[in-house]
């Protein structure tokens, strides 16, 4: 049975050291106009020194009208590939491998940070004042050039893997979604064509970047910003996604030690490990604060773990044996900023309920 401090082979020549992986954190931390700062830097950087296998970066903006809040990473292009080239070296020195979350925000990205009108699916707006346009179809091959191009930069970077973000509700998980998507042409209707635009971007990233690890992160079933997302569609759609070159499947389960909502007596990763068999990898995160959560998950099928919340309280989680050493929320900003927050993250992080100290 594999163990969290067992390395992990992705492929040939591409291994993780252990199983304990960074998460995609939003973090607000780069420069405006989306090329890499020091503080992004610093706190990616500090994971790989703290002993993580592979650190992803924060979902990263594809083109300017997937962007969705300030201080976001972008790989839209060619300007920003000094930046990430410094990246991917780093990390690398760090010990850890190096990946990019390839991201479109859809109709949750920010007119505000982008200066372009939000799209989506199908005409949206509702009461907490999401607006968006609908992508007409001639616009969708523009949509899947630009995650591939951006794919050919992370490779030209040096960069180990990519990540699709095909979870909570950005513009890929809108697309799967009979709520968002209510589109009567060959992109709406059945899960075919619903999935249709999330399967041409990974067949399109698998061809411009072969070098790189491909990884697909779903949302399995609804959950916050995900909404009309159905399990057994979920389990379809992985089975697709690995014909089509997903070498990882991410699953991001928010609440990981829980069985379906669909399936009470089932856990996700038995479902999906049932579905892809066991030449790919599955990755879960959601809640694991302690080295027993995030083993057991290992003990379910799971091959690594990503953290998220426990990563940012814990920049050497790996290496950490006692309990009693780590970090739980509620942090302190001053933990948090020593821990490699700037404080414009600390800020933001404010908004999660439970987790920064409030002030006295």
């Amino acid at each position: 049975m594999a163990h969290l401090l067992d390395s992990l082979t992705l492929r040939p020549g591409v291994v993780s050291r252990n199983r304990v992986w960074l998460a995609p954190l939003t973090n607000k931390q780069s420069h405006l106009d989306g090329t890499l700062a020091e503080a992004e830097l610093n706190f990616l950087a500090m994971r790989a020194d703290g002993g993580f296998g592979l650190v992803e970066t924060c979902a990263a903006y594809v083109s300017l009208e997937g962007k969705a809040w300030e201080g976001e990473l972008g790989v839209d292009a060619d300007d920003k590939l000094d930046g990430l080239r410094r990246l991917a070296g780093r990390l690398h020195a760090g010990g850890a491998l190096a990946s990019v979350q390839l991201f479109h925000g859809g109709l949750r990205a920010s007119k505000a940070v982008s200066g372009r009108d939000a799209v989506a699916p199908s005409d949206w707006s509702d009461p907490q004042g999401n607006v968006g346009r609908a992508l007409p179809r001639e616009a969708l091959a523009g949509v899947v050039a630009s995650f591939a191009a951006a794919a050919a930069r992370c490779e030209a970077a040096g960069f180990d893997s990519v990540e699709l973000h095909g979870a909570h509700g950005y513009l890929l998980s809108q697309f799967l979604s009979t709520v968002y998507n209510t589109r009567t042409d060959d992109y709406g209707g059945s899960l075919e064509n619903r999935a249709r635009l999330l399967r041409e971007v990974t067949r399109a990233v698998r061809a411009a970047a072969p070098k790189l690890v491909l990884a697909v992160r779903v949302s399995p079933e609804d959950f916050g910003q995900t909404r009309g997302v159905d399990l057994d569609e979920s389990l379809t759609l992985a089975r697709w996604l690995v014909e089509d070159g997903a070498e990882v499947l991410h699953l991001s389960l928010w609440q990981a030690q829980r069985n379906t909502a669909k399936y009470p007596e089932s856990h996700p990763i038995s479902l999906f490990r049932a579905a892809v068999g066991d030449g790919v990898r599955l990755v879960t995160a959601g809640s694991l604060w302690s080295h027993a959560e995030a083993q057991a998950q290992l003990d379910l099928g799971a091959d690594a773990v990503a953290l998220g919340r426990s990563a940012i309280a814990n920049h050497d989680w790996p290496l950490k044996r006692d309990p009693a050493a780590m970090h739980r929320a509620p942090v302190s900003p001053e933990t948090l900023i020593a821990e490699g927050a700037s404080p414009a993250f600390v800020d933001y992080l404010r908004a999660f309920r439970g987790f920064v100290t409030p002030p006295t």
